[in-house]
């Protein structure tokens, strides 16, 4: 079994014990028959054990990654049955919504703060021109209030919006009156309390529970969770609830092709019932009530977003070790590394997609 395992890491070029940052040094010999049973979800799970280990676990994943190793060594268990539920569950129902929330968005704020920019964001920043973290993210959320062309006094509609920094800068920046809603709990509160004194208001609800009609909408990082069985719904909400003439931004990380689930290890320790849209989905959701105006992909961006984020996560660990354990230390380098490397190996996206409802007089000009 060592040496299949051997064999196909040769084809992404990492050897086993090897001395570069990418090579992996195993500590048990019960990994490889462990990971040609369980695939991706045993790699992840071995190396919470402790079963191996990697220098530089991004540069590790981006190699295998490009050389295609995930859909060689996944194991039958962890391809068939998230297929079949996909199938014939609707995994994103408001029920197992919750799930995500209370697994991953209702974790400690202080640990986020220790992580994140200073306006919290936790979606991917824009690089053009930032040199650092504070700045990418700031950027971003510039992007897409310009790409919405946000004028004074208008209504924003925000879905699933995060610890609420986009909706304080729309109002700050842009003089907006923003309206979101969110299920995180500890999210909610935390936008709240940045948001006092401005014309915001943040609803623990549910976004199919959204209502009114908008002059602009931003869903930023929340079509991650909505699931291919709503996806038509999702797109049918957005419509009903924006004013003729109005805009609408998508910001989310997708896949280049549909796919049956995201990552079996990622949707059991981060984010359950995730599924990445593709383009082909998107579109199709979209057909017959929008305009696309523009499709901005800027994926490598996430790259340095994630490694940013690890490196505030490993600079800031000592203020965070009392609340948490080792084993949660090797999850979250563990996923933040693994995402890097999957953004670098250009196997996901980030998409910034501005739709129209009937189409903008003229042309829509793109912002970069």
């Amino acid at each position: 079994m060592k040496q299949t395992i051997q064999n196909l890491l040769a084809l992404a070029d990492v050897e086993i014990n090897g001395n570069r940052p990418g090579d992996i040094q195993v500590h048990n010999p019960k990994f490889y028959s462990r990971v040609l049973g369980g695939g991706s979800l045993a790699l992840g799970e071995s190396y919470m054990d402790g079963w191996w280990d990697c220098k530089e676990l991004d540069q590790f994943f981006d190699r295998i990654l490009r050389a295609n190793l995930n859909k060689k060594v996944w194991g039958l268990k962890n391809v068939i049955w998230p297929f079949v539920r996909a199938k014939i569950m609707n995994m994103q129902n408001k029920s197992r919504s919750l799930k995500v929330a209370k697994q991953h968005y209702d974790l400690d704020n202080d640990l986020y703060e220790n992580i994140l920019d200073k306006n919290m964001q936790y979606t991917c920043g824009y690089w053009r021109k930032a040199k650092n973290l504070d700045k990418a993210q700031e950027d971003k959320l510039d992007l897409i209030c310009r790409k919405l062309n946000l004028k004074k006094g208008e209504r924003v509609l925000e879905l699933g919006c995060g610890f609420g920094g986009f909706a304080r800068y729309a109002a700050k920046r842009y003089g907006c009156q923003v309206t979101c809603y969110n299920i995180s709990k500890e999210q909610v509160a935390y936008g709240r309390k940045i948001c006092q004194g401005l014309p915001v208001e943040i609803r623990l609800q549910d976004y199919r529970e959204a209502k009114g009609k908008f002059d602009k909408i931003a869903i930023i990082g929340l079509c991650e969770h909505i699931g291919r069985k709503n996806h038509k719904r999702f797109m049918q909400l957005a419509y009903k609830c924006l004013k003729p003439g109005g805009l609408f931004l998508l910001h989310t990380i997708g896949r280049n092709t549909i796919g049956k689930s995201i990552d079996p290890w990622i949707s059991k320790y981060i984010f359950p019932h995730g599924e990445l849209p593709s383009p082909k989905q998107i579109s199709a959701a979209a057909e017959g009530l929008f305009v696309l105006e523009d499709w901005h992909n800027f994926g490598t961006d996430y790259d340095k977003t994630l490694m940013a984020w690890h490196e505030n996560f490993e600079k800031n660990w000592d203020k965070l070790k009392d609340n948490y354990d080792e084993r949660f230390k090797k999850v979250w380098r563990y996923y933040l590394l693994c995402c890097a490397g999957a953004f670098r190996a250009r196997n996901n996206q980030l998409w910034q997609v501005v739709f129209s409802k009937k189409g903008v007089k003229g042309g829509y000009k793109s912002i970069r």
